[in-house]
């Protein structure tokens, strides 16, 4: 529960002042004053040099509660930290952030997510010198989402670049930032960036806004305006751009090709304008551009790049987080020890999720003692992470209460407006002789089959369930088979044998490929007579390597929110509104565009 007596100790975050207040109201006010800074520098005075560096970090920690976690999250603790608990890696490390994770059992309802975040300050304010934490997560939504019902789910980047509203885009991102808010969440790596030229990125795709650099900065401006009106910190991602490599971060060291120009004007865009709109962060990409830095330094580690670029050229002097160290993209090159002090020497402030936080501290601990890192360089990074805090009001309190939640997460009138605007995201690709909308009178029996990705906030779906259960109370008659990404052929028989006697049939596809099997399925099925409707859940490619079907939607994620609203599509409860943020090329010829920028149907 919330708490708000504190300690004495409090009485040393009285350093903001009223100008800082004054900026935390307004989406492009400036974040500090001169005035501030002076006392936040006293602060940072105040400081030893071991709490001094862990302010750089912000690590994830396993475990539902600061301070009673359960004994398998104590145990990855233990074995990854070496620490029991979140209160214990803040009181031993002296983190500045926490990152929260799905998967490390942070994220189970929203009352707990509010209560570990109090907890997470509380622990914060018993330190030393006590100072709030900056909890940060990755709620891009549509594919990325770590929190999922009964939170709102937004339609993700790509599907609000098929709505191609700003205005949605803003609403969405202030609907969302509310409810992290709500949950003492004051960070969002959001929105992305990228521009996402390259249909075979693996890493970015559905995650960019589209294609066009202009579109994708109007949209990426909008959203960090609407976070940050909601009290969260946005952060525009992947710098200087990631939007066309093959090459999946997580695993390899991408290297970008672009000219310096072509950079210009494809990649840069967005950043500048998320600068434009007063950005609090931005994220950095584990990438080669030897058009930006020739010694071919990933951009996290690139000095040319951050400073020479990003601050000096671009005037940014916000916060500049790395992406995760524990990403191979920047361990191709050099150790543990060695990254997190060449990502600070290039001119990053936050060192995001190392590997080995004991390693990491330790060898910028021996970077500043041995003079390599000038401690005066740290409290420049420090200075931009607590006028960042001050900005966010956390030094005045920290603290969020679980009516905070129940006042703005996930209310009623947070679900319709998503719901609203996913309508005008979905995209009406193929309607061949009028079929769709589909009349429950004239064809009231329905199959659905599909892929059944896992959620992505392990709350929704699966797809096929969610599509038939839409369907089902619009009206419809449905029978449900999902045949998963990579039907067998004992599966396309039984969904063949299926669709006997079926008026439609909506199969879901999920990034199809040349020698997949679910081009079999559709193909089969189409073969049959039955009129087949396919739903790219992700990828709106998959157009490209089908044959048969008479209608197609795109959706751009399968949360359910954008199949409720393809449902409605269907049943011509909705009309599609969404046109293409990016070309579809024709699978047998990349070089001709089967289907170009905005282009999309409707009735």
């Amino acid at each position: 529960m919330h708490h708000r007596a504190i300690t004495s100790r409090r009485t040393l975050l009285t350093v903001t002042a009223a100008a800082v207040a004054a900026a935390a109201t307004g989406a492009t006010a400036p974040a500090h004053a001169a005035v501030d800074d002076s006392r936040l520098a006293r602060l940072i005075s105040r400081m030893s040099l071991e709490e001094k560096v862990g302010q750089l970090f912000v690590m994830r920690v396993y475990g539902h509660s600061a301070t009673a976690p359960d004994q398998a999250d104590i145990d990855a603790n233990l074995k990854e930290i070496g620490v029991r608990t979140a209160a214990e890696l803040i009181a031993r490390y002296h983190v500045g952030g926490v990152i929260y994770f799905s998967w490390a059992h942070n994220t189970r309802d929203p009352h707990q997510i509010a209560d570990l975040s109090n907890g997470i300050q509380r622990a914060g304010l018993a330190q030393p010198t006590p100072l709030p934490v900056l909890i940060s997560i990755d709620q891009e939504h549509g594919i990325v989402a770590r929190i999922g019902e009964p939170a709102t789910l937004m339609p993700g980047a790509m599907a609000l670049g098929a709505g191609g509203s700003r205005t949605d885009a803003r609403r969405a991102a202030r609907i969302a930032g509310a409810e992290l808010a709500a949950m003492g969440i004051r960070q969002n790596y959001a929105p992305v960036a990228d521009v996402n030229v390259n249909p075979a990125n693996p890493v970015i795709g559905v995650r960019s806004f589209g294609a066009d650099p202009h579109a994708v900065s109007g949209l990426v401006a909008a959203q960090v305006r609407g976070y940050q009106r909601a009290g969260v910190a946005a952060t525009s991602k992947h710098f200087p751009g990631h939007g066309d490599t093959e090459t999946d971060s997580h695993y390899g060291l991408p290297r970008i090709t672009h000219t310096r120009e072509q950079w210009e004007a494809l990649d840069a865009p967005p950043f500048r304008a998320a600068i434009a709109a007063g950005i609090d962060s931005i994220m950095t990409a584990h990438i080669v551009v030897p058009a930006l830095d020739p010694a071919e330094e990933p951009a996290t580690l690139s000095r040319p790049i951050l400073t020479g670029i990003l601050r000096e050229r671009l005037g940014y002097d916000g916060v500049v987080v790395t992406d995760s160290l524990g990403m191979e993209g920047v361990r191709t090159k050099y150790g543990d020890d060695r990254v997190p002090v060449l990502a600070l020497k290039a001119g990053c402030d936050q060192l995001l999720n190392p590997p080995n936080l004991a390693v990491a501290r330790n060898a910028v601990l021996a970077a500043v003692r041995s003079g390599e890192i000038s401690e005066a360089r740290v409290e420049e990074s420090i200075l931009r992470i607590l006028r960042l805090k001050a900005k966010l009001g956390l030094f005045r309190d920290p603290y969020v209460t679980h009516e905070d939640v129940d006042h703005t997460v996930g209310t009623r009138a947070h679900l319709a407006t998503a719901d609203r605007i996913a309508e005008g995201t979905t995209t009406l690709l193929l309607n061949d002789g009028g079929l769709l909308p589909l009349d429950r009178r004239r064809r009231p029996n329905l199959l659905v089959v599909g892929a059944d990705p896992a959620s992505p906030s392990g709350t929704t779906g699966p797809p096929t369930a969610t599509l038939a259960a839409a369907l089902t109370e619009l009206g419809f008659t449905v029978t449900t088979l999902p045949t998963g990404a990579n039907p067998s052929a004992a599966k396309i028989d039984e969904a063949v044998a299926a669709s006997a006697g079926k008026d439609a049939v909506v199969v879901g596809t999920y990034n199809v490929s040349a020698t997949g099997t679910q081009r079999t399925l559709v193909s089969r099925l189409a073969a049959t007579g039955v009129p087949v409707v396919t739903v790219a859940i992700r990828n709106p490619y998959d157009i490209a390597r089908l044959s048969g079907q008479r209608a197609t939607l795109a959706t751009y994620s399968w949360t359910d929110v954008e199949l409720r609203a393809a449902a409605r599509v269907i049943a011509g409860r909705a009309r599609p509104g969404g046109r293409l943020p990016v070309p579809v090329q024709r699978a047998d010829d990349p070089t001709r565009v089967l289907y170009p920028l905005g282009y999309g149907l409707t009735y």
